[in-house]
């Protein structure tokens, strides 16, 4: 038996390299270069899953990237408006990204943490604190934040059923977009808040990307889960 080793993947090496710019830039007030890379970083991972994707499942692959387009929209799109205009802006490119990875990810429900209900309470403890925390200074948004939430957390309980690199990726969604709206509507901020904000968000989307390359159909036709190919790790 060969041990075949995956080959060198430009796309995954340009977005490590640009993931690490833009997190020094974050750090370093330096804003063209974070703008600038951040808008790069999604598509980079688009083109990773559409080279290193051929064996997966080809709908869960297409609503990936459909999930990556609007998470581009969410990154772009505010760098071209202001106040509030953008913060929505942000938050409707992410919220259609989340459905689209619910809507993908669906078929692997059996496969999640949905299956152990204790499993489950962390992530249904994490959206009640949450929506503790923002509702009440969220307003006329508060409904959009109740179906944000919904979606967000979806989206990280369905991620457990690609696996558990997958799993983290949907964890860290959560953190990520948590952060960004608990300084948006309570003003609380940790020290280097926008580099933590996007180090979890790269690494939420660079994980569910790899859990959709190495996912396989829910059954094969003997009824058990297909077999992963270690060729198709990204």
């Amino acid at each position: 038996m060969s041990d075949a080793r995956p080959a060198f993947s430009p796309p995954l090496f340009g977005f490590l390299v640009l993931s690490v710019v833009h997190l020094v830039a974050q750090l370093v007030d330096g804003e063209a270069v974070a703008a600038g890379t951040q808008m790069v970083l999604m598509p980079l991972l688009a083109w990773l899953l559409l080279v290193r994707g051929v064996a997966a499942p080809q709908r869960l692959v297409q609503w990936a990237l459909a999930a990556l387009f609007f998470s581009w929209l969410g990154d772009s799109l505010p760098r071209f408006a202001t106040g509030d205009t953008a913060f929505l802006l942000m938050v409707g490119g992410f919220l259609l990204a989340q459905c689209c990875y619910v809507v993908g990810m669906w078929s692997w429900r059996s496969r999640s943490v949905l299956r152990q209900p204790a499993r489950v309470a962390p992530y249904a403890v994490a959206l009640v604190v949450l929506l503790v925390l923002l509702v009440p200074g969220a307003g006329v948004l508060a409904p959009a934040v109740v179906l944000y939430g919904l979606a967000l957390t979806a989206t990280g309980v369905l991620a457990t059923g690609l696996g558990r690199l997958a799993g983290l990726g949907g964890a860290l969604f959560m953190v990520s977009d948590s952060l960004i709206a608990i300084a948006a509507f309570r003003d609380w901020e940790l020290p280097a808040h926008d580099a933590l904000v996007m180090l979890t968000y790269l690494l939420a989307q660079l994980f569910l990307v790899v859990g959709v390359i190495n996912a396989r159909s829910v059954q094969t036709s003997t009824g058990r889960p297909a077999a992963k190919s270690r060729n198709q790790a990204a």
